[in-house]
């Protein structure tokens, strides 16, 4: 019977690399949607501060410095909300120029 089993081991080991690499494409990929995630809310955080203090052109300086698009800007009295785009990540955040 041992004629029968010949080169099942084989068989076995192309179906594990193959799901091996896949599991590991689909890490990479969350990898890189968190840290596109991360960059987001950074360049959002930084727009936000520059926006408070300085208005809207400063928050757009910010986001392109860091890598992003700013797109959208609110002044709601002391308080700045900016929302930036970062490789299809969307982030948002809220500043204050005030105590």
């Amino acid at each position: 019977m041992r004629g029968v089993d010949r080169g099942s081991a084989v068989l076995l080991v192309a179906i594990a690399v193959v799901v091996s690499g896949a599991v590991g494409l689909g890490l990479a990929r969350l990898g890189v949607a968190a840290i596109a995630a991360g960059r987001a809310q950074t360049a959002a955080d930084a727009a936000a501060l520059a926006g408070a203090i300085a208005g809207p052109e400063a928050a757009n300086a910010l986001a392109a410095a860091n890598g992003a698009q700013l797109s959208g800007f609110t002044a709601e009295g002391d308080d700045v909300v900016v929302t930036v785009l970062y490789q299809g990540a969307r982030a948002t955040a809220r500043a204050s120029d005030g105590p």
